[in-house]
């Protein structure tokens, strides 16, 4: 069985090229050329694989789904992290659910704010790798502020109720183990693990694929949050080339599209940003018409 899978996901790598084809995306994939395979195993979770691209630098895949490329990755850890930072007053304790690859972790470090991160990552290989092929994402797994602890997230968000002032969740695609945290529980779960006014921001999916999914979503978190909305960033080799994100805040003075903290653009620039901005985060909440007429009267 093992070797089954092994050969399913390297048959995604024909005549030097990489390409993403995925029934969560009928009848279209995301193709990159390979340069050279750098790591290949299968861990205790799933398979993961580095490959060097022409165009994008290194490559992390797993189970045959694109996680991130050097070229790009800053689009979306900016968002994922700084929307929900820059939205609560003052955010002291984080936890990143996954995000093994140490993107979340690096961008919530730039707050100077925040006294302590905790991660909760399952796949030890993934931080592994990072750290040996994509060390400007991992740069941050040696801060004295950030607690590892690979393992469980539902199991450790059970035992540390009312402590976080936010919580990221960096998450794979609803496929396999990964879909319970799309469901209604595991939001209630983040809720119970947050202080009174925290706010959290998941991987929320892309728009032009997941609409009624991102419907769903928005629908149950506007019943166990006074706060909930639907964000969006431009990712060029994610599917469709967008990705969304679901915030949610138990403070109902909590006004996503307006940032509660401001940075200037020297203070963007100290804080090594390439993509978030006062500005950006604002228009991230503004949605297309087909978006915003579907989730109307949620």
């Amino acid at each position: 069985m093992l070797v089954e899978i092994l050969c399913a996901i390297m048959d995604k790598i024909q005549n030097g090229w990489f390409s993403e084809v995925n029934n969560l995306w009928p009848g279209q994939a995301m193709s990159l050329e390979v340069e050279e395979v750098l790591f290949h195993e299968r861990s205790d979770y799933q398979d993961v694989i580095v490959f060097k691209s022409k165009t994008y630098g290194n490559v992390l895949v797993l189970d045959g789904v694109i996680q991130l490329t050097e070229r790009d990755e800053f689009s979306y850890q900016e968002m994922i992290a700084h929307l929900p930072l820059f939205s609560h007053p003052n955010p002291q304790k984080v936890l990143v659910i996954g995000g093994g690859d140490g993107g979340v972790v690096r961008e919530v470090l730039k707050h100077s704010c925040v006294q302590e991160v905790v991660q909760c990552e399952i796949d030890k290989m993934v931080i592994e790798v990072s750290k040996k092929y994509l060390p400007s994402t991992a740069i941050s797994y040696s801060n004295p502020k950030l607690k590892l602890h690979v393992g469980d997230g539902f199991a450790f968000m059970r035992e540390h109720k009312g402590e976080f002032d936010v919580i990221i969740t960096d998450s794979s695609d609803p496929d396999g183990p990964a879909e319970s945290l799309f469901e209604e529980s595991y939001y209630q779960l983040m809720k119970e693990a947050l202080k009174p006014d925290g706010i959290l921001s998941t991987q929320g999916e892309c728009m032009w694929l997941h609409l009624p999914l991102i419907k769903k979503m928005l629908e149950f978190n506007r019943r166990l949050f006074p706060n909930a909305e639907y964000a969006y960033t431009t990712i060029p080799t994610y599917p469709s080339g967008q990705i969304g994100f679901m915030l949610c805040s138990k403070n109902p003075a909590t006004t996503f599209n307006t940032p509660a903290r401001t940075i200037s653009e020297s203070e963007a620039d100290d804080m090594g940003l390439r993509y978030y901005s006062p500005e950006v985060h604002s228009s991230a909440f503004v949605l297309p018409r087909f978006v915003r007429k579907e989730l109307s009267g949620l």
